[in-house]
């Protein structure tokens, strides 16, 4: 069974009750051909779904779960568009219908629409704040959306585009709040622009989220350093214990810092 097909098999099992609102007033032969969709759909024939939903919608142009139907069998069968298509209409004509938000999520998703599958799965949370697929759906996607914000403002840094990479880590960290990484990176970047105060800072959120991220400590540490060299003062004793933090906790860099620090008295 294909990971798209896993993906919207619960949904076929909801389909299969009906819409009660839309059911009854649907033509009695608009129902046969949605429950044949729907057999067709189960065993396997994503067209013969696609041709009965398409007939029942002929017949009953307002039949909200046939569109559903058919969009997720156009999806099932690598569709994303068409499935997209449909699943707007059946949410046009029903837009309390969770479960749709959440298939068209899926389609987005896989159509690279990360904030407009995002924006459907909360929907269908507002809606039914127990849609427990819904919820890690978001997750699932806010987690690779934010690995590509954070790749990309990783690349761009190495390439010295300090301002969109700093850009690209505020859409990862707005994603995740919780992410140290992405604040040491941006951090680091703050540091390569010269934005000294701005690299301490987040620096200091990376510490406070991940206490034993040692690099963290050693570019604060140098952060102070450079801050205090603009204006003209020594090392301070709040960068050398950045470092001999960063040094305790086996950071090869800091151990190396020190050593060349402590015989000249700025560091003990």
């Amino acid at each position: 069974m294909s990971r798209r097909t896993i993906a919207i098999a619960a949904v076929l099992s909801m389909l299969a009750l009906g819409s009660p609102l839309i059911i009854a007033n649907a033509n009695p032969l608009a129902n046969q051909h949605f429950d044949q969709g729907v057999e067709h759909y189960r065993a396997g024939n994503h067209q013969g779904a696609i041709d009965d939903s398409t007939k029942a919608i002929e017949i009953n142009p307002q039949y909200a779960d046939a569109y559903s139907l058919r969009g997720s069998s156009k999806f099932t069968l690598g569709d994303n568009q068409g499935a997209i298509a449909d699943f707007n209409k059946a949410i046009e004509i029903n837009p309390q219908d969770a479960i749709t938000y959440r298939i068209r999520g899926l389609a987005k998703r896989w159509s690279r629409d990360y904030q407009g599958a995002i924006a459907d799965y909360t929907k269908a949370i507002q809606i039914n704040p127990q849609d427990a697929d819904a919820y890690y759906n978001r997750g699932n996607t806010k987690y690779h959306l934010t690995d590509g914000y954070f790749y990309r403002g990783y690349a761009k840094g190495e390439l010295g585009d300090y301002q969109r990479a700093i850009a690209d880590y505020n859409k990862a960290i707005e994603l995740n709040p919780q992410d140290a990484l992405a604040y040491y990176n941006r951090g680091t970047v703050k540091y390569w622009s010269k934005d000294y105060q701005g690299a301490i800072a987040d620096f200091n959120k990376a510490i406070a989220i991940n206490p034993q991220y040692s690099p963290a400590y050693l570019h604060r540490g140098l952060a102070k350093g450079m801050l205090n060299d603009v204006v003209g003062l020594p090392l301070s004793n709040s960068a050398c214990l950045d470092f001999n933090k960063a040094s305790s906790m086996g950071n090869q860099y800091a151990v190396n810092l020190l050593l060349e620090l402590k015989p000249t008295g700025e560091c003990q």
